[in-house]
């Protein structure tokens, strides 16, 4: 049996459409579909469902009232999720300890579809993989757990998740959505079904490998830029020469592309790249460029780490130290893959007393996540402080803030560059 008409019964609210896994990606999405259809929102963390129900997200992303008026239910049985018909995959694809991508939430979400699909049903994918995932890797599972044959009895696609956290104008509504599906019936359906919460409007890719890969250079994209203004900092650092004073200038050509130095982690930028090259390798290529930039980038936390005790180890035999922010961005709560944790790692490793202090970030999480406990009053007597992303609590500290909370001689390490020309009283230094 196949549905070609999955649209119709969706907005005739005769199908369900379940999303499976509601984190900072998910959940926007299946809140945005639940006011034009009927929702599942299926996660299989028990405490982020109650928290949900109540009308809470769990990421502190999505606003109280956005729950309100929705048609949806949240749950993490699987009796309920089988009721859905057309299921949106969108939970994380992270790299383990050796920057290997560490697929198993994937393959355990897919193993959890398979157990509810049935003919006629639509899967599609969002999370952020290689090209050639989707068919190789989930659909198996897919095919093996359910006993049914995509194009025969259901039908795939994939269209991969553009959500930015802490971004109110750049949302899933506003930004384009690339879509695909394994054949032209199912590739319509699909869009069809996005175009109804996507204003933009979605793009048609002519193949589920193509959108795959559309993702993955996004990102990829954006980390070669940093990764050429990060090893331009270590030229200029060298130099004496201030990088955003160079952007500054640069910036001036109608042509010249901003970008800036700093450190690069998330769930995107740091990841994604990892899933191109681990995949070139499969297929015989070395990557050259791509890996030249993620050695950079994930150097830099290092780099600043002795840039830090070189100076404090000169001024004082006992060292302290004052970290603010330890999200991977700015005015948001995730802390994932924050690359700030390593300098602070690489500062613990001589004995350097180290405060962390975020006005976002949730402190259970940062405890849980890297071991580290985020200091609740911070002190006068700092060697350094290591300003790490522009948080709107930061924007107004001034000299006088950061010769309060310092002693003479202290370095003012500005990440960022959110102080330039603004610091006087102590040593000022940035990427």
């Amino acid at each position: 049996m196949s549905n070609d008409k999955i649209y119709d019964e969706l907005i005739g609210k005769k199908a369900r459409l379940a999303v499976i896994g509601l984190g900072y990606v998910g959940l926007p999405i299946a809140l945005e579909f639940a006011k034009k259809v009927s929702v599942i929102g299926f996660d299989i963390n028990a405490r982020r469902i109650q928290m949900m129900r109540k009308g809470l997200d769990p990421s502190k992303e999505v606003d109280k009232q956005e729950f309100e008026g929705r048609d949806i239910v949240f749950t993490d049985d699987l009796a309920v999720l089988k009721e859905a018909r057309f299921f949106i995959v969108a939970v994380p694809t992270p790299v383990d300890k050796y920057n290997v991508p560490d697929l198993r939430p994937l393959v355990g979400a897919s193993e959890t579809v398979g157990k509810v699909l049935k003919a006629g049903d639509y899967v599609v994918y969002e999370s952020t993989v290689y090209p050639g995932c989707t068919e190789e890797d989930c659909l198996p599972v897919l095919e093996r757990i359910s006993g049914l044959r995509m194009g025969k009895d259901f039908k795939l696609g994939y269209s991969p998740e553009r959500i930015n956290p802490g971004d109110k104008k750049n949302t899933l509504k506003t930004v384009v959505k690339v879509v695909s599906g394994n054949e032209p019936l199912s590739l319509e359906e699909i869009a069809k079904t996005y175009e109804l919460v996507v204003d933009a409007g979605v793009h048609r890719a002519p193949s589920i490998k193509v959108a795959e890969a559309s993702k993955i250079v996004e990102n990829t994209q954006r980390d070669l830029n940093i990764a050429l203004m990060n090893e331009l900092s270590l030229i200029f650092d060298r130099m004496g020469i201030n990088t955003y004073d160079v952007i500054e200038a640069a910036g001036t050509k109608w042509n010249f592309l901003k970008f800036q130095p700093g450190l690069v982690g998330g769930h995107c930028i740091g990841v994604d790249p990892y899933y191109l090259t681990h995949k070139a390798a499969a297929l015989g290529y070395e990557s050259k460029v791509i890996s030249s930039s993620r050695y950079i980038n994930d150097d830099m936390a290092k780099y600043v780490a002795r840039k830090i005790i070189t100076h404090v180890l000169r001024i004082s035999n006992e060292p302290r130290i004052l970290v603010k922010g330890v999200t991977f961005k700015e005015n948001v709560s995730d802390i994932r893959n924050s690359k700030i944790v390593d300098t602070v790692k690489e500062l613990l490793l001589y004995n350097i007393r180290v405060d962390v202090e975020d006005p976002y970030a949730m402190e259970e999480d940062v405890r849980e996540e890297y071991g580290l406990h985020l200091t609740r009053e911070t002190g006068n007597d700092y060697d350094a402080v290591i300003v790490t992303v522009p948080h709107k609590p930061y924007l107004s500290l001034d000299d006088a803030w950061f010769s309060a909370v310092t002693r003479e001689g202290a370095l003012i390490a500005d990440l960022k560059g959110i102080y330039r020309n603004k610091i006087s009283s102590r040593k000022y230094w940035s990427l």
